[in-house]
């Protein structure tokens, strides 16, 4: 059992003895071939344990990424304990605030976490990392065919119950991974959303790195911008397009963060049928249809408005 391996753990990093007693809480288990635990031993500071498997690739790549970041300086939990042969690390325990949590707080307490993300989104991008660091290969055509046909297999067919047939040979969704993948400018988190994002000593610390690769920075800037979780509305949006100025001293390419945000929701609307139908967690009902309707916006006056019309007219209730 996962817990058991994490208790040993941190009995041996700690030198307990086998009757010091330890409280473990469940954070995560299941979809993503990792559980992850809190782990509070009697008078010592409180730990993360991760234990993972092979089921997903990404999984490999979380300590090597961790270490990486740490070293380049964005805040990113310090690893205290890896164990790479066993699948399993021991790391800073940052709390459990996360920016969802400030959802429905007002901007100005909202601002200073997005500032900080954004410092860390910057900083990511234009690094360039080192040839032997593990992570992801980077984003191609294929990669994000294969996103595609993930929102294609478990939102359209599985929780539409629609064909999807059309979709699958559709040129104008053909032409968006094309135009994605002809080019990666620079490292991306890959899973740029709220409860990735943990609030700790008045900034913001990124977590869930595993996905890292190359790719476009306006796919973490969409993913963060158009995050159902938080629902952001369009005079927020607007203002976290200027503080990204404020921060980068630049605009995004705005035809590329439409393309990424589109390619993105597809992505999430598929991970969420899939969660909710496969993993049986129905929490993740309650954001498709912010995630369908923040797609039916942005793809609104392109191509893809009308390639995705129907997939529309059976998701948004009349």
């Amino acid at each position: 059992m996962p817990s058991n391996i994490l208790l040993s753990a941190i009995r041996a990093h700690l030198k307990l003895h086998p009757t010091h007693p330890v409280i473990i809480e469940p954070i995560q288990s299941g979809a993503s071939g990792r559980t992850i635990l809190r782990l509070r031993p009697d008078d010592y500071p409180t730990f993360i344990g991760l234990h993972y498997t092979n089921e997903r690739p990404d999984n490999a790549f979380f300590l090597p990424i961790a270490h990486f970041l740490k070293d380049l300086g964005l805040n990113v939990p310090a690893v205290l304990y890896d164990n790479r042969v066993k699948n399993l690390a021991l790391v800073e325990d940052l709390g459990e605030t996360d920016l969802l949590s400030l959802k429905d707080a007002s901007w100005e307490e909202r601002e200073p976490y997005y500032r900080s993300v954004f410092e860390q989104l910057h900083k990511l991008t234009d690094t360039k990392a080192p040839k032997d660091l593990e992570m992801m290969p980077p984003f191609t055509e294929e990669s994000y065919h294969w996103e595609q046909n993930y929102f294609i297999d478990h939102f359209v067919e599985q929780h539409l119950g629609m064909d999807g047939s059309e979709l699958r040979d559709c040129p104008i969704l053909a032409s968006l991974r094309k135009r994605l993948g002809a080019v990666q400018r620079g490292l991306v988190h890959r899973d740029l959303q709220s409860q990735n994002i943990l609030l700790h000593d008045n900034q913001a610390w990124l977590i869930d790195f595993q996905g890292m690769r190359m790719g476009h920075q306006e796919y973490d800037l969409a993913s963060f911008l158009y995050d159902p979780y938080m629902d952001h509305s369009d005079e927020d949006v607007a203002k976290l397009l200027e503080l990204w100025e404020d921060v980068t001293g630049d605009l995004p390419i705005e035809p590329l963060l439409v393309d990424c945000a589109a390619q993105r929701l597809m992505q999430a609307l598929g991970a969420f049928a899939n969660i909710v139908h496969n993993y049986h967690n129905d929490w993740y009902l309650q954001h498709i249809p912010t995630a369908v309707r923040s797609l039916q916006k942005i793809t609104a006056d392109t191509p893809l408005e009308d390639t995705l019309a129907p997939v529309f007219g059976k998701a948004v209730p009349a």
